[in-house]
């Protein structure tokens, strides 16, 4: 095989790969193409779910690992009292169902807010291939880590921060998350609702209403619907304590 041949079968499959919401999984790493090859036939696509449809119920055991690729999935528990509590929120391009890992069972469930695409990447199939390929182990214990960095972070924000900084800082680290993406991370769609925003804050839904619609007076940000746009860039950033990993104002948008 020539190496003219090689090199656009590489670039076929890095174009497939980019496109792909494990992307943050492959090409980071710069995974050989027979080592993609192989990560690819562990990977199962699923149909799609609507709005409102589980993917995994708390208690379930814990088989699989799941990669978003497009929609938003929320994650829950049932407290003792019967009632939901948000743990978290994921994107496309994020997995999901790694607690699972410690007790092998999942102690959240997971549920669509949108129509929603995954991956399901069954963990034991994963392990044995990591076993073989370094590069995605390190990867791996990459992404575990930052999500425990993620976690830390949210028990700051629900235990010492206000209404106003709460809403800021999950406004500003969805815009971060939309920006390693490759989109804008102050101009984007808010799939989950202020019930279920208020919910994953702590705070009452009244209050999430007021803070967004006092936001919008102060002009840090413009709403119409679910669509965001962070107008002072600044203003935010010294609300949830953030400098960076977001976009430089534009003189056209933000003031």
């Amino acid at each position: 095989m020539s190496l003219t041949h090689n090199t656009k079968s590489k670039n076929k499959l890095t174009s497939q790969c980019q496109n792909c919401s494990l992307s943050a999984l492959c090409l980071p790493i710069s995974l050989a193409n027979s080592d993609v090859d192989r990560l690819d036939q562990i990977i199962e696509r699923k149909k799609p779910l609507k709005k409102g449809d589980v993917l995994f119920h708390q208690g379930d055991t814990f088989e699989s690992i799941y990669a978003v690729r497009t929609g938003t999935i929320k994650t829950f528990n049932i407290t003792d009292s019967g009632e939901e509590q948000i743990t978290g929120f994921y994107c496309p391009s994020e997995l999901l169902g790694l607690s699972g890992i410690d007790k092998n069972i999942y102690p959240v469930s997971a549920k669509a807010l949108e129509t929603t695409t995954i991956c399901e990447i069954p963990f034991a199939r994963l392990e044995e291939l990591s076993d073989n390929i370094p590069s995605l182990k390190n990867q791996l214990f990459k992404i575990m880590s930052r999500k425990i960095c993620d976690d830390q972070q949210m028990m700051v924000l629900l235990g010492k921060k206000n209404a106003d900084e709460k809403v800021a800082s999950l406004l500003m680290n969805l815009g971060a998350r939309f920006k390693r993406r490759g989109y804008s991370s102050v101009s984007f769609r808010l799939s989950m609702s202020r019930g279920e925003i208020s919910n994953y804050l702590g705070l009452a839904i009244e209050t999430v209403s007021r803070v967004m619609t006092r936001f919008q007076q102060k002009g840090f940000i413009t709403a119409q619907g679910k669509e965001i746009s962070i107008t002072n860039l600044e203003e935010m950033q010294k609300l949830a304590n953030m400098i960076k990993d977001y976009d430089q104002p534009n003189k056209d948008t933000i003031k």
